[in-house]
């Protein structure tokens, strides 16, 4: 390891930050990679996996914890308890790190960052973890499975039950097992630079390890990289880092020649990229998102990918924009979500969210619903999309849009690959689940904006409004 740098400094500073600064894990570690990318390859996957590991266990390392400390986790200091939890991971779930070698370490950090007083504590409680950590008794699953769920997985209770009353308990562990797995990167092939055969020898000959995806023929899966804007393919905008779901919601869409799309919650800008690259320069895309920074970003990618028809704009989905309305063929509306079908890749998000956040949630994306509809043409077609599984935000949503607005659910068999074929696809919907699918958690529904005159314009009423507001 780095003489210059403490690795578990960065990885303990880089926790506090996620955990007591509401920051976003995926960013937080990003920046922190991209500061210190002088290091050597070993020493930033050290960092990447005892972060990532910490927050991938956070509920089971605190119930460690508690085995061992008469301080309960939520009384410590902040500083102490991610110490403890990120000494205890490297313990239970890194075996080529020395238990001695932990606690020393964890020992010399809480002096040098001014805890002094507390190194005996720090000390004991890690001290007492390594002698009797294989003696940790966890919960039944026979006598209480969501506990036992809860522990193993470290997922939150309210979650587990959530999930367990719509899918069943099997399902719902596949789910949690599967965010605990290393996936390789999907790629998506911009087919308009370069071919797929291309593509795969660029990767190839810098060593990495690419597999055909097996639910699209454009998608692939690469792993063995070290970092991805040093890879070629991507450089040149070959090669667009977009999960399978993601993919699927452009297939969904199916754009025809020459049509006009708005993208009304658009960034980072996949899917909307991926609609300009199936137009094959035809047509037009507006990429919409709500924040300067998102905007540059979406601008960032488009310029990478060469993309002469799509253009990224700074608006608020959730206030009308009278000038488009009926103007568009396609309108994508991934809207903002729980995020919970992305927890594998985002592990924070399953302790920053609560049902009454997922409340706050469902009734935004029914105002940027309300509004954004007015936007599609007689026949044309709206997409409704989210990144998150459960009924509450996805089925539930478009059972309430259906009944508010002039649109019908059409098919999606058309679409899809026979795999992914089922009960909901040939009614209009899928949702993709982890560990059930070769994807993250996305839902995705295609509506048919039914006829209606030119000049009509659809919105929420008061007592709709009311209704947007009531049980989900």
């Amino acid at each position: 390891m780095a003489n210059q740098v403490n690795l578990r400094e960065i990885a303990l500073t880089i926790l506090m930050e996620i955990t007591e600064e509401e920051a976003y894990s995926h960013v937080v570690l990003r920046e922190a990679l991209e500061k210190y990318q002088y290091l050597e390859k070993r020493d930033r996957a050290f960092i990447s996996r005892a972060v990532e590991g910490t927050l991938e266990h956070m509920i089971q390392m605190d119930y460690i914890i508690e085995q061992f400390s008469n301080v309960p986790v939520y009384n410590m200091k902040p500083l102490i308890r991610n110490l403890l939890r990120l000494s205890i991971y490297q313990m239970k779930y890194m075996d080529s790190v020395p238990d001695s070698a932990v606690c020393n370490e964890a020992v010399k950090l809480a002096q040098r960052r001014g805890f002094y007083n507390l190194k005996g504590f720090v000390n004991g409680v890690l001290r007492n973890t390594a002698r009797r950590l294989n003696q940790v008794r966890y919960p039944d699953p026979n006598t209480e499975p969501l506990h036992y769920l809860s522990v193993k997985y470290s997922f939150p209770i309210w979650m587990l039950d959530r999930w367990t009353s719509q899918f069943g308990y099997e399902t719902t562990e596949k789910i949690c097992r599967d965010t605990h797995m290393e996936k390789p990167t999907v790629v998506r092939c911009n087919l308009a630079r370069a071919s797929k055969e291309q593509i795969v020898e660029e990767l190839e000959n810098q060593g990495i390890t690419v597999r055909q995806h097996p639910y699209l023929d454009y998608a692939l899966e690469i792993s063995d990289y070290n970092y991805m804007k040093a890879v070629s393919a991507f450089k040149k905008g070959w090669i667009q880092v977009q999960d399978i779901s993601s993919m699927l919601v452009a297939e969904i869409a199916a754009p025809n020649w020459g049509d006009t799309c708005i993208d009304v919650c658009a960034s980072p800008g996949g899917k909307s990229l991926h609609i300009a690259d199936k137009l094959m320069g035809s047509g037009y895309v507006e990429a919409r998102d709500i924040s300067e920074r998102k905007v540059a970003l979406m601008q960032e990618n488009i310029e990478r990918a060469g993309a002469i028809n799509i253009r990224a704009v700074l608006k608020d989905a959730t206030v009308p924009d009278p000038d488009s309305y009926q103007k568009a063929d396609i309108v994508l509306a991934d809207l903002p979500c729980s995020g919970l079908g992305v927890i594998g890749k985002k592990q924070d998000i399953k302790y920053k969210m609560s049902e009454k956040q997922q409340q706050d949630i469902i009734r935004l994306q029914r105002r940027i619903l309300a509004v954004v509809q007015n936007y599609v043409k007689p026949d044309g077609v709206l997409i409704f999309s989210t990144c998150t599984i459960g009924a509450e935000e996805n089925q539930y949503n478009i059972k309430w849009f259906l009944e508010n607005f002039p649109f019908r659910l059409e098919s999606i068999d058309p679409y899809l690959c026979e795999e992914l074929r089922g009960r909901t696809t040939g009614g209009g919907y899928i949702q993709l689940l982890p560990g059930i699918h070769r994807s993250d958690g996305f839902f995705i529904a295609r509506l048919r904006r039914v006829s209606q005159s030119a000049d009509e314009e659809y919105y929420l009423d008061e007592e709709d409004e009311e209704a947007a507001q009531g049980d989900f």
